[in-house]
């Protein structure tokens, strides 16, 4: 595991040329999603074994914290002052808005989500794509019928002996493989692979902090082990991107690297608490994963409850 190991630019655009030019979605329609075939969808289903679902989503957060200083808002609009008047037919109801894209809410990221040198994946002029109203093309509705395939959890604290990477931290292609290797699983083309660093578990022990300026996340390097692998989806308990960043001058590497230049979605601030758990006490790190974004055609990203079937 990698606390240090700054790329400089451009080496930085050396890795981008090369993933952009080998991985499979990085020219495909629905991007990298194009790799889960029916008979990946066929193959995960026959990973259910007990039946037990597990939600790998965090509870969406409404208080001001130092990670989240514009928090979702939620209220019940009816009855009003929330007072039923005892009599008749009445209904609750309530209004719910969110900053899809901060630090602490589990979402997917669409592949328009990333402008890089005022592009989005597959070379698309951003300015073309992106306007007021929304995305008019690579937004969040490549997934409107949703992402079946088969999950991998990689547990990189497990691997260390250790409950949660510190912030800062970085995953290197290294651990991936090794984690594999502990586990006895291995990932493989069209898998929707999830990394756990621990960052959720560390919020809820020892509280939030301000996530911009240190958290783990993979390495930029380690996105070479996605393309080799071909992997479909990369989800992670953090934003995938340590901080700071490794790259000198772009922020957010991983997320250049996994969507811009892979046509990956990602899979911000999940939450594995309730599944590594599981997985370590049945003896196996696969299963199916269902991920169903909402219905926004021309939207950046969405809110997501991914499920784990097991």
């Amino acid at each position: 595991m990698r606390t240090t190991g700054e790329l400089s630019e451009a080496d930085f655009r050396r890795l981008y040329r090369r993933l952009r030019d080998t991985s499979p979605g990085g020219a495909a329609r629905r991007g990298a999603l194009d790799t889960i075939t029916g008979e990946h969808v066929r193959a995960a289903v026959r990973e259910v074994r007990s039946g037990r679902t597990v939600s790998l989503a965090s509870p969406v957060n409404t208080r001001t914290a130092p990670d989240d200083p514009e928090p979702a808002e939620h209220r019940l609009t009816s009855p009003v002052g929330g007072r039923p008047r005892g009599s008749g037919l009445e209904f609750a109801r309530d209004r719910f808005a969110m900053n899809v894209h901060g630090d602490v809410d589990s979402h997917l990221d669409a592949l328009c989500h990333v402008v890089y040198d005022g592009t989005l994946h597959g070379g698309v002029p951003a300015g073309d794509v992106l306007s007021p109203k929304g995305a008019s093309a690579l937004s969040v509705d490549l997934a409107r019928d949703g992402i079946v395939g088969r999950g991998v959890l990689l547990d990189i604290p497990r691997l260390h002996g250790v409950p949660w990477l510190e912030p800062g931290a970085q995953v290197a292609a290294e651990d991936l493989a090794a984690a594999e290797e502990r586990q006895g699983v291995r990932v493989g083309r069209g898998d929707i692979l999830l990394v756990r660093v621990g960052h959720r578990l560390r919020r809820e022990e020892l509280g939030p902090w301000d996530v911009a300026g240190a958290r783990a996340g993979l390495h930029p390097t380690a996105m070479e082990f996605l393309a080799e692998r071909e992997a479909a989806v990369l989800g992670g308990d953090g934003n995938n991107d340590s901080a700071p960043s490794a790259v000198h001058g772009v922020a957010f590497p991983v997320h250049v690297l996994g969507i811009h230049a892979m046509g990956l979605h990602l899979l911000d601030y999940l939450r594995f608490e309730d599944l590594a758990p599981l997985c370590a006490r049945e003896g196996r790190w696969s299963f199916l994963c269902v991920i169903a974004p909402l219905r926004l055609p021309a939207a950046t990203g969405s809110p997501v409850n991914p499920l784990a079937i097991l």
